[in-house]
């Protein structure tokens, strides 16, 4: 059997990578905006994507201790009891790292009484036995006693778990000088400290590998000890039971009774919806991308992608994970000092005065809360180990809530802690993570490793992978993290440009505290409502699987592509549908172009259960979000757009449908507080189209918006040339969709898809739109002239956007780069719009002392909770600065609505 034909098994050690990855990646640049740090997850999976493509197994499966205890500790109970304690920071990512790899379709085994090398020992005797080429990947150097001709070690080298080293038996050999099976004897000999299993005093490797190439076996040497002289000699002959103990605790077990064998592990495709959701969680957009890229399938389409993440030292992401290179060199950061009180006080008036640009903060949190600070200037640094309502800490509790400048990586997550702790904060004026983005939106917000990689040339400092339990002054502290962040943060200062500064300054960071604030409240929601709908809509899934299931006569997974092409393609003979790498289209957008075309009962109760489905998803995701105090408090993600929109996460509010009878049971269950008297919301009309017709200046446009007709039937009434209240529901659709079509690039093709007309009618269309309101026209051309030219687009707030493809030879780069231009402007200066009057409302409040207070942000919407008695204040307020935020050419239109719920407050 060929090398091609042979199957491939690999096994992975997940604790031992897992824990290699924690001491691979700096913990604090990969954390979530909840505080959960992901850096072992994110390389272990790092680690295994890169697996999967050089090594492309056919049979895949992960095994993982279930505790410390085992057969060997009840044997010897000092078994690896000189293992210190878990560090706090890696509890939590191995249950999240299992359901990341059942998410991927990976089996993961753990058997009580059994180390997962026991596991990895037992299957790789069964895989190379019924023919596999097996691959082991293990940090534990036990394991090389596996290596034979059909087993391969992949071993991680000191740099982390992305370089690893292939031990073949002539690699052992090479490395060792002795056969793989021999090298438990020579642990045995030496003895291993990471096991806590003492050897041989005066015995190391090159004794060891001597004495067996001399008497060919620990057995041999041992019953030979009296032919070995000297102190060495002495040595062996009085500690011998240390190498026979050692030699019965590191022999593997190769017949674990196991549930599954290798044949069960047969490589399956992803879960693409779990996926989706868990790195949404984890905030891991870029190995979305390669997870999905590896399965072939396309990140960009459903869900809403996750979002980068910066937690309060960092987001997911960043160096030694494989997704950017680091400078092997490192920078020598102050030694930080501990000072109280008066010292404190001192040396906070001595580096305020010297630093006018502001000082860096770092926070250390621990379940949320902080439980140290550290505070940096250009030349020195301290460190604040937290003690809550201690006198020692007065002048950095003033020194927090002054004005004083303060420069923060990933502020928000830090400022929720703080506020929550009880401490007033004020004068967060730089954010090294926003400023990155405002200099390139597009990707995964950098974390604080990769920026000080990009912006410094150097490698933010990171405990040694090598070492299971490092030493603290090995550990990157948040005093070291704020002088970084302080070389950082002047760095990128120095790059922004004057209009990207301003947004900065005026925009992104007063909304950034602005968003706290509202992910702290959060929304009262109610769990019966949710559960309520849940269980119906269930029931319906279930209900629409057994009709489908009857006119197929058969029962299948309805969330398989797999068996859906076999339906609908096979034995129900329909119509191709677009060609993918894995047989034919079975997505949303085809299956609803199939169905309108070549319409099927199957077809239409299959597109009526993913609506269920994905619908019940939502709710389910809802219900679970409800925190104890009975209500949801998503995260707001500013950096999560290109185009400076806010998105929001844990849970997304943004996915909830508005049309829909469901999506509206769904916001009945968004209630006003206890104690507010009533919800209020509020958003803008039609503000793209007025930002279009203040961009462009298009007279028939400003005319319609100033008149104050429905801007739809005005344009409407031009195209078709009828009076505006003879344009029909057909008509003012179709002027609606092509209207905000073209402000996304959308051709006369895209046009015809989305009306279901025949493309020369559309193209007649935009025709007729364009004759009547040339500027429009005039104005989509230059914005990618413009862009061409300068490389990016601008709002006229001055956010830029860059589009380095707009000058690509690749059609498809450039294309995409078009459209995308065209919208950056519009949708650029609403998001502004809408920030700039959330910041101006929260200050109002404040100012008037209304007790009302802002809760959810949603597209263009902002939602309120009411005190009793302010309604007439609060809508006054939002009124005002909602339709003063801009000065355009025509008139922004604010709509408000109120009730009990966020339904009953629709307007």
């Amino acid at each position: 059997m060929s090398d091609n034909e042979q199957p491939t098994l690999l096994l992975i050690d997940g604790h031992s990578l897992a824990f290699r990855a924690f001491y691979a990646l700096p913990v604090d640049s990969f954390q979530t905006r909840d505080g959960q740090h992901t850096n072992a997850i994110h390389g272990f999976l790092s680690m295994l994507l890169n697996l999967l493509k050089n090594e492309k197994p056919s049979h895949l499966a992960v095994a993982f201790d279930i505790s410390r205890h085992s057969f060997r500790t009840n044997e010897y109970p000092e078994y690896k009891g000189t293992r210190g304690e878990t560090p706090p920071e890696f509890m939590g990512q191995v249950p999240l790292l299992k359901d990341a790899l059942h998410a991927m379709n990976i089996i993961t085994l753990e058997k009580e009484n059994y180390e997962a090398d026991d596991i990895l020992a037992t299957l790789s005797v069964q895989g190379a036995e019924q023919g596999f080429r097996v691959l082991v990947v293990s940090g534990d150097r036990d394991t090389i006693q596996l290596v034979n001709d059909n087993v391969t070690l992949l071993y991680p080298s000191r740099q982390g778990v992305t370089d690893l080293t292939r031990y073949d038996r002539d690699k052992v050999f090479e490395r060792y000088g002795i056969e793989p099976h021999q090298y438990p004897e020579i642990a045995a000999l030496v003895g291993e400290t990471s096991d806590n299993l003492p050897g041989i005093p005066k015995v190391g490797e090159k004794t060891a590998v001597k004495w067996l190439n001399q008497f060919g076996s620990l057995e041999e040497i041992l019953r030979r000890s009296d032919e070995i002289g000297g102190k060495v000699g002495e040595s062996l002959r009085e500690f011998q039971e240390n190498a026979v103990r050692n030699r019965r605790l590191n022999r593997l077990l190769t017949d674990v009774e196991l549930e599954n064998g290798p044949a069960d592990f047969t490589r399956r495709p992803v879960d693409e919806q779990g996926v989706r959701d868990l790195f949404e969680r984890l905030e891991f957009r870029t190995l979305l991308e390669r997870v999905f890229k590896l399965d072939g399938l396309d990140a960009a389409s459903g869900g809403n992608g996750g979002a980068g993440g910066s937690g309060s030292s960092g987001g997911s992401g960043g160096s030694g994970s494989g997704e950017g290179g680091v400078d092997p060199k490192a920078v020598v950061a102050p030694v930080p000092s501990t000072l109280l009180d008066e010292e404190l006080a001192a040396w906070l008036a001595r580096v305020t005065a010297a630093e006018p640009f502001g000082l860096a903060l770092s926070t250390e949190l621990l379940d949320g809360r902080p439980i140290g600070f550290g505070l940096a200037a250009s030349d020195s640094a301290i460190f604040l180990p937290w003690i809550p309502d201690s006198r020692d800490y007065l002048p950095f509790e003033n020194w927090l809530a002054s004005d004083a400048p303060k420069i923060l990586h990933g502020a928000k997550h830090q400022l929720k802690a703080l506020l929550t702790a009880g401490l007033t904060v004020s004068g967060v004026t730089f954010d090294t993570s926003i400023a990155a983005w405002l200099l390139k939106s597009d990707g995964t917000p950098p974390s604080l490793a990769d920026l000080v990689d990009r912006m410094l040339g150097e490698t933010l400092p990171s405990p040694d992978p090598n070492q299971l339990v490092p030493d603290d002054d090995s550990v990157i502290g948040p005093a070291v993290q704020a002088w970084f962040i302080g070389r950082v943060a002047r760095v990128l200062d120095g790059r922004l440009d004057a209009g990207s500064r301003s947004v900065l300054e005026t925009i992104e960071m007063p909304v950034l505290a602005v968003l706290a604030r509202m992910e702290l409240d959060g929304i009262a929601v109610s769990h019966p409502q949710l559960a309520e709908l849940s269980a119906e809509l269930t029931a319906r899934s279930t209900d629409l699987a057994t009709q489908a299931f009857a006119i197929i006569e058969r029962e299948i997974n309805l969330g398989s592509p797999k068996q859906i092409q076999e339906v609908l393609f096979d034995q129900l003979g329909m119509p191709k549908t677009r060609a993918t790498k894995t047989g034919y289209s079975t997505d949303a957008v085809s299956l609803a172009d199939l169905q309108a075309s070549s319409p099927h009962p199957f077809l239409d109760l299959l597109l009526s259960h993913r609506d269920a489905t994905k619908l019940n998803q939502i709710v389910e995701t809802l219900d679970k979000s409800i925190a104890p105090d009975r209500r949801i408090h998503t995260t707001y993600v500013q950096t999560g757009s290109s185009t400076g929109r806010i998105s929001s996460t844990d849970p997304n509010l943004q996915n909830i449908p508005v049309r829909t009878e469901e999506g509206r049971r769904i916001r009945k269950a968004f209630m006003v507080g206890e104690s507010y008297e009533t919800l209020l919301t509020t958003d803008y009309s039609q503000i793209e189209m007025r930002i279009m017709a203040h961009l462009s200046e298009d007279a028939g446009l400003i005319a319609a918006f100033q008149s104050g007709e429905d801007l739809h039937r005005f344009v409407g009434a031009r195209i078709f040339g009828v009076e505006p209240a003879d344009v029909t529901p057909a008509m003012r659709s179709k002027v609606k969709a092509m209207s905000y079509g073209l402000a996304y690039g959308l051709s006369a093709f895209g046009l015809s898809k989305q009306l279901r007309i025949p493309t020369a009618e559309a193209k007649q269309l935009m025709s007729d739109y364009f004759e009547r309101f040339g500027a429009v026209r005039d104005y989509l051309r230059n914005v990618v002239v413009q862009a061409r030219e300068d490389g990016y687009t601008e709002t006229i707030f001055g956010r830029r956007r860059m589009f380095p493809d707009l000058n690509s030879g690749n059609r498809v780069l450039r294309d995409n780069a078009e459209r995308a231009a065209l919208n950056a402007p519009i949708q650029g200066t609403a998001a502004d719009i809408l920030k700039i009057a959330m910041v101006n409302i929260a200050a109002d409040l404040a100012a008037q002392g209304l007790q009302s207070r802002m809760l959810l942000q949603v597209h263009d919407e902002l939602v309120f909770d009411v005190y009793p008695g302010e309604w007439d204040s609060l809508a006054a307020v939002v009124t005002e600065r909602m339709s003063t935020a801009a000065t355009l050419k025509v008139p922004l239109d604010v709509q408000l609505g109120r009730g009990q719920n966020w339904n009953e407050a629709a307007h």
